[in-house]
């Protein structure tokens, strides 16, 4: 005789799924938001550096220039004149909105330390009196 054996089905249950599918979507809420907070920690990172540069950069213009910075045209124009003097290797790009666009600022009551001015108007926001730079941005300054 035969010992009939009851075969048991090989796999997961609904219930075990939905448990683990809760589980991960409980992970991610938890795990995204820290990633979008380090790629703007990046970005802030990146502007600094850039703004340091560039500030460097058109403080040895206006040495070479009579104590003149270039005006907001001259930047306008595709940086031309801080890349063309050997100011500048390439078109600073802002990370928040991949542009180079240049607008008028006046930063007077501005701390010396703004590198990210909340402005509806992109790119970077320049003051030719003091030579002061900041990205422009709609995102809240950190």
């Amino acid at each position: 005789m035969h010992a009939t054996r009851k075969t048991m089905a090989k796999g997961f249950t609904l219930v075990e799924i939905l448990i683990v599918v809760v589980i991960l979507g409980i992970l991610a809420a938890i795990v995204v938001p820290q990633f979008t907070n380090a790629a703007n920690e990046a970005r802030t990172g990146n502007i600094a550096t850039q703004v340091s540069t560039i500030e460097n950069q058109l403080e040895l213009y206006a040495a070479q220039n009579n104590g003149t910075y270039p005006t907001v045209a001259e930047l306008a124009a595709d940086w031309a004149v801080m890349i063309d003097g050997d100011y500048l290797k390439e078109l600073p790009v802002n990370p928040f909105d991949s542009t180079s666009d240049v607008a008028a600022w006046d930063s007077d009551g501005v701390s010396d330390q703004a590198i990210i001015y909340e402005d509806a108007t992109g790119g970077w926001l320049y003051d030719p009196d003091t030579g002061n730079i900041a990205a422009s941005t709609t995102i809240e300054a950190p």
